[in-house]
């Protein structure tokens, strides 16, 4: 009687294509200079500030959903992100992971849009603007969905790509908010019926339902869920705190902002911990 012994063998790693050493090269390259344009484009080196471009309607006291200057340091932190990814991205072993090749591209195009608006804005075209941020959070919508397919593939990745991207869209979702707001305000558009203080608290109600939204989605995630809703907090709670304390007063709209910003805060905090426990 004979005994047959299985064998196993290791599969060898898929070796980098030339489309994979292109797309790492490519994302490191434009990320510094998308990083770079958007930083200068912003005022940080001098020239005008985004505050004070398009006749101050970004400004954080031109409409009740603007968000309180130190708002805009989260910039920072995502840029840091972005950063980190792309060199992360760009290291030889990461060339053919399956989570960057699926989202690496759209994270340039993230970049590139972003430092898009920032000109758009310079410019003064707010209409203009509002379209080129939209298509900012759609793109990122996109590497959201992408994320959500599947698990990161180390604790490194899933901090800086998932939670670059988390914050991110989170912020980026509150500022379409405002810019969508600056942009009607600047068109002199009237308060159609609800008012000034009506049409802000159903913006910052959106906003909410959005952050739930998102949390909802992303909950098999957690990092990306609580990075999003952690942004959208931030966000929404500088608009509180603007219309609270600063120069364009609504106690109205503060709480509602208040309020909004602890949804936002707490909802993907309980639908991972409700998917964990599934």
């Amino acid at each position: 009687m004979s005994t047959t012994r299985a064998t196993t063998s290791a599969q060898p790693a898929a070796a980098p294509t030339t489309a994979d050493r292109v797309r790492q090269v490519t994302v490191l390259v434009g990320a510094a200079v998308a990083i770079v344009g958007a930083a200068f484009g912003s005022g940080a080196f001098g020239g005008q500030a985004i505050q004070d471009a398009a006749g101050g309607a970004l400004a954080a006291d031109a409409t009740p959903v603007a968000p309180d200057g130190p708002a805009f340091s989260i910039w920072s932190v995502i840029y840091l992100g972005l950063a980190a990814f792309a060199i992360y991205q760009a290291l030889p072993r990461q060339a053919t992971d399956p989570r960057l090749r699926a989202v690496s591209w759209w994270v340039l195009a993230s970049m590139l849009l972003n430092a898009a608006w920032i000109g758009v804005v310079q410019t003064g075209v707010l209409p203009l603007s509002v379209v080129v941020i939209g298509a900012l959070v759609a793109v990122l919508a996109v590497i959201l969905v992408r994320l959500v397919r599947t698990p990161p593939t180390s604790a490194l990745q899933a901090v800086v790509l998932d939670g670059t991207v988390g914050l991110y869209l989170g912020w980026a979702s509150v500022a379409t908010l405002a810019n969508v707001a600056a942009a009607l305000t600047d068109a002199g558009v009237g308060d159609l019926g609800l008012g000034e203080t009506g049409w802000a608290v159903v913006v910052v109600v959106a906003g909410a339902v959005l952050a739930v939204a998102y949390a909802l989605f992303a909950a098999r995630r957690p990092v990306v869920a609580i990075a999003t809703g952690a942004a959208m907090a931030w966000g929404l709670g500088w608009i509180a705190a603007g219309r609270a304390n600063g120069p364009l007063l609504d106690g109205t709209v503060a709480v509602a902002a208040g309020v909004a910003a602890g949804i936002a805060l707490l909802a993907p905090v309980v639908t991972t911990l409700r998917a964990r426990r599934g």
